[in-house]
């Protein structure tokens, strides 16, 4: 009896289980394509192009121009098909000329420091007395009036630098993996609009304020914290801004008024700590600066619009039905842009280089879209699906919704692809069980159902077609290089890249092969009226 029993509850059990028919996994072919991608990788040669030699990327800037050129070269060399960039309209580009930031009095230390993105510049060298200055409410600005004309002003309190504590580097172990693969309850909206539309007001006035009083430039010193990074799915793991690592935060206007706020500085928290306490002795502190930017307007001749950079190898018997693979190429310009996100678009390059060099003969097209305008709010990724799938304020679908299978996603920086953020597609988790089977011995276990935000699955997301972003071992990812001056190539992990393409690239040959398109959620409502904020960051 218990033996019938028991049958009878395995019989139950197998039909209630949805769409749980069997892969048809073309195990030879995914043999050769990670035999291929751990033997003979190109990625971190890929890497170095992008982040040593044309690093950092700023939509907008030279640099992601002659940085498109030199993927869309590779590409050409492969033999891929439809290499093209598709622009889209951004606002003015900019670029830092150079930077000299040195303290002379009371002693000589050259100043660890970087602009902010779309700061002015200081119209050549000048030395000025640095001062402190606290505006917070509108009776400050009467304090200050006349008495700033040709000073450098710091604009915070000094912050307590405090010893590292917890962890720095993440690494999935059980106690992550497990945490991973809970589905959180989000908290409730705090219904911040009118008050930060207020704050924002206020900075506003303070910069034109520190304009018309000819101030010479402004220097902060950072995140008032070392959890910057609170709010994301990983807020257990902390911000470093110290040792030297700045994290320039906000940026200046691209519009028409690009250029007319005072220059703007963020500088290591040691460095600006002790110009804090060398004046709380009544000691004068004298800056050195030349801070030269350059600005370039999209509408006249040699503009830097914003762009995506598009190639692919096309299909066979469903070759008017895309798999869609992307990484954010743009960079913050305050390093070479190594771990955010040269690492994820070299990985999706070279998942191209794997499939051409192997010959394999996908069934649908296999597309790769390397992102402009990321960093800014998703605007790369937001205008592909606006010109190719969907208007998401109205969810009116264009033809190329129907085709598009799925969308794989590449954006948390150097580590081992650990497996899939679900985004709540529970429909898809048979099907990955079955994939990630031959790749468990890379170590991809992770079929984690949250839906995670910032970065560019997001926009396909909210179109409604199957959008996924891999977890990654985040390293240092959140500690020390994510926006920072450290952002370089020495922080990125060969062996975790390497397999990090070829894990994509076995993702990429099974839904280019598989009969069906990956199964949709339901089409998600239309976004007018929504205050969705697809720019928030990691």
């Amino acid at each position: 009896m218990k033996r019938i029993a028991f049958i009878a509850l395995a019989i139950v059990a197998a039909l209630a289980l949805p769409d749980a028919q069997t892969e048809r996994l073309d195990l030879a072919t995914i043999g050769r394509i990670k035999e291929e991608g751990l033997n003979r990788s190109q990625v971190m040669d890929h890497i170095s192009w992008l982040s040593d030699v044309y690093g950092p990327r700023l939509t907008g800037s030279p640099a992601i121009q002659q940085a498109s050129e030199w993927a869309m070269k590779k590409f050409t060399e492969w033999g891929l098909a439809n290499v093209h960039q598709e622009r889209w309209k951004f606002g003015q580009g900019w670029s830092l000329v150079k930077l000299n930031v040195t303290m002379i009095e009371p002693q000589v230390q050259p100043v660890i420091a970087y602009p902010k993105e779309w700061s002015s510049g200081t119209k050549g060298p000048v030395t000025a007395d640095v001062v402190r200055v606290n505006i917070r409410s509108e009776a400050d600005f009467a304090r200050y009036r006349g008495q700033l004309r040709g000073k450098i002003v710091l604009t915070q309190p000094e912050r307590a630098v405090r010893m590292y504590e917890g962890p720095n580097i993440l690494r999935m172990d059980d106690k992550w993996t497990a945490e991973a693969e809970t589905t959180p309850v989000p908290a409730p909206s705090a219904g911040r609009g009118g008050g930060r539309g207020g704050a924002q007001e206020f900075r506003q006035k303070v910069e034109d304020f520190y304009v018309a009083e000819g101030v010479v430039a402004t220097f902060d010193r950072g995140s008032d914290s070392d959890m910057a990074n609170a709010g994301s799915e990983m807020t257990w793991m902390q911000q470093h801004p110290d040792g030297g690592t700045v994290f320039p935060t906000g940026s200046y206007a691209r519009d028409e008024n690009a250029g007319t706020s005072v220059p703007g500085l963020t500088l290591a928290v040691e460095h600006y700590n002790r110009m804090m306490r060398v004046l709380d002795k009544n000691v004068p502190v004298k800056v050195e600066l030349n801070v030269e930017t350059k600005f370039y307007d999209e509408a006249t001749q040699g503009g830097m619009a914003g762009f995506n950079t598009i190639a692919e190898i096309p299909g066979s018997d469903l070759a008017s039905e895309v798999v869609l693979l992307g990484a954010h190429f743009d960079s913050h310009p305050y390093a070479t842009g190594a771990t955010d996100n040269a690492t994820g678009s070299a990985a999706m390059m070279e998942v191209m280089r794997l499939l051409k060099t192997l010959g394999v003969k996908p069934r649908r097209t296999i597309r790769v879209a390397l992102w402009g305008g990321e960093e800014e709010g998703l605007l790369g990724s937001r205008a592909y699906v606006r010109d190719h799938l969907a208007d998401v304020e109205t969810m009116a679908l264009k033809p190329e919704h129907a085709k598009l299978a799925a969308y794989f996603n590449s954006d948390n920086g150097s580590g081992k692809v650990r497996g899939v953020w679900m985004q709540g597609n529970l429909a898809a988790r048979p099907i990955f069980e079955q994939w990630i089977a031959p790749l468990k011995d890379l170590g991809v276990t992770i079929l984690a159902p949250r839906s995670v935000s910032a970065t560019d699955h997001v926009s396909f997301d909210n179109a409604g077609v199957p959008a996924f972003q891999f977890v990654v071992d985040r390293l240092e990812y959140n500690s020390r290089t994510h926006h920072s001056t450290m952002d370089t190539f020495d922080r990125v992990q060969r062996d975790d890249m390497v397999q990090q393409a070829a894990v994509i690239a076995v993702f990429a040959y099974n839904a280019a092969m598989r009969d069906e398109k990956l199964p949709r959620k339901a089409l998600p409502a239309p976004q007018r009226g929504r205050g969705t904020n697809p720019s928030a960051q990691q």
